[in-house]
């Protein structure tokens, strides 16, 4: 096991015939085996570029599971067990196990066993089932230490429309996504991929060819017009968050408290800005932390058929790191911070740039936490 333990939305696919495998997102604001084998080299990417799925299919599918509740099923795959069928612990997503505490977790080999619900993120759509008495045959799938790249192979295992061990394959066709929710907040660093993902495949592996889990299926727009637009949680929100859902059910996430967007052309030129990267501080929470260091826009105003900010600090790097989008500063921000660190912000104020610190805090919680298909990509 090799873990490190403006808007527009659109028609996207949701779950039929009692599936509740793929929430619904608004676009504009779903041999590789034992670790000993990925060590030993084992991989099912060929001399040529070229993927071989067959293999890779063998190799994964065990480690797949469809995860059943009374309001739907999904998918999962088995990140933690400790063998000779002892107790393991299934990833699928938040939205697959809504508000149940418990569910059915069935294997390839036919078993459906008891599984309890541990831990849920709904800001991340990540959760964590645990089953007691693992199937001996099952080994945990490794998650990708490394980002996966544009243009990287990548194939969807899981149970699209309840059709078990299945597997669809594309590429990674972006990265760093934010993919907004109904309940107003946006799930970060989310990787974009080709390979069709159906209601039925939320919560199951996005899988590289050489086995490691590079996403956790989450999303797929069935817009007219749209083709195989799919989407998956990262590998690294998958390992900043699941150890914190094991050990204590929860993950808190890291917030500035502030309110911003990215800095657009029409932004730029309305503010008189040099560049248009970074992100423009709308507004600052009272009692944040960051209200004593940042300013926020003090008007809008109407510019190239939109509103934009007028005023405001523009946050173009924390610790150093450069940040050119409001998608990239929530990505460091979960990566990188937790609630009570301290961090130096660079910032553009009044055409100068200086550099304040300020303090993390914690994100607080949505104001509901939706079942399946009730707005949770």
């Amino acid at each position: 096991m090799r873990h490190r333990t403006g808007y527009v939305t659109v028609v996207v696919i949701v779950a039929v015939l009692s599936v509740s495998g793929v929430a619904t997102a608004t676009v504009g604001a779903a041999p590789v085996g034992p670790a000993a084998q990925q060590q030993a080299g084992g991989s099912q990417q060929q001399a040529d570029g070229a993927c071989d799925y067959t293999a890779l299919y063998e190799d994964s599918i065990d480690s797949v599971v469809s995860v059943q509740q009374v309001r739907g099923q999904g998918s999962g795959f088995v990140y933690q067990t400790g063998g000779n069928g002892s107790a393991s612990y299934v990833v699928t997503n938040a939205h697959v196990v809504g508000n149940a505490t418990d569910v059915t977790v069935q294997f390839r080999g036919g078993e459906s066993l008891p599984g309890t619900v541990v831990g849920t993120d709904v800001y991340s759509d990540l959760a964590v089932v645990r089953v007691n008495e693992t199937p001996g045959y099952v080994e945990a799938l490794p998650v990708a230490e490394n980002q996966t790249e544009h243009g990287e192979r990548v194939a969807a295992l899981g149970s699209p429309f309840g059709l078990e061990e299945t597997i669809t394959h594309g590429i990674v066709s972006g990265l760093n996504r934010s993919m907004p929710t109904r309940l107003g907040f946006e799930i970060p660093n989310v990787v974009q991929t080709d390979a069709p993902i159906s209601p039925g495949n939320s919560g199951g592996p996005l899988v590289s060819c050489d086995g490691a889990v590079v996403g956790v299926n989450t999303a797929g727009i069935a817009a007219q017009g749209a083709e195989n637009i799919g989407f998956a949680v990262s590998s690294t929100a998958v390992e900043r968050v699941v150890p914190s859902l094991i050990e204590t059910g929860e993950f808190t996430h890291p917030a500035l408290g502030i309110s911003g967007t990215g800095v657009t052309p029409a932004i730029a030129d309305a503010n008189d800005l040099e560049s248009d990267r970074g992100v423009i501080v709308a507004s600052v929470n009272e009692g944040a932390p960051a209200a004593e260091v940042l300013q926020g826009s003090d008007r809008v105003e109407r510019a190239d058929r939109q509103f934009v900010p007028i005023g405001g600090d523009v946050i173009v790097a924390v610790d150093g790191q450069n940040v050119s989008t409001s998608e990239e500063l929530a990505s460091v921000l979960l990566a990188e911070t937790r609630p009570g660190d301290e961090v130096a912000l660079t910032i553009v104020r009044d055409g100068e740039r200086m550099t304040v610190n300020t303090t993390v805090i914690e994100r607080p919680d949505p104001e509901a936490s939706p079942g399946p298909n009730e707005g949770q990509p």
